[in-house]
């Protein structure tokens, strides 16, 4: 039996072990460059403000959020293009003169008048075997 093959299959496998290795260790140092990097830039980066250079609420406490309903501006629909309508397309609304009434017609399911078409169930294909449905 001959020996050499032997010993050339293990060198050549402890080549490739190598070769990994190597390429492992370039990973890693590439890694830790990366993160020493990271940790110099940060080091030179302000400090986190603190709480005390914060902005604080006005006297009067906290800003409410106002709600109020809009009135309803009709679309025109002759056609005009936006730069055609007044404004530029970006009509202008008042504020509703019954907010109370406006939010509860809102807030209770009512339904815009031309309200979107419903939708048209698939036909129903007639049972395997020719049979008719009773």
């Amino acid at each position: 039996m001959d020996t050499t093959l032997i010993f050339l299959a293990v060198d050549r496998t402890l080549t490739n072990i190598a070769w990994f290795l190597v390429v492992g260790l370039l990973v890693v140092g590439f890694l830790l460059g990366g993160f020493m990097l990271g940790k110099r830039v940060r080091a030179q980066e302000p400090a986190p403000p603190t709480p005390e250079s914060q902005p604080h609420l006005p006297d009067g406490g906290a800003v409410h959020e106002v709600s109020e309903e809009r009135e309803y501006v009709e679309f025109p629909e002759s056609g005009l293009r936006p730069h055609e309508m007044q404004g530029y397309g970006n009509f202008g609304s008042r504020t509703h003169s019954h907010q109370d009434d406006a939010r509860a017609e809102r807030e209770s399911g009512y339904e815009h008048p031309n309200p979107r078409p419903a939708r048209k169930q698939p036909p129903t294909l007639p049972p395997l075997g020719g049979a008719k449905p009773a």
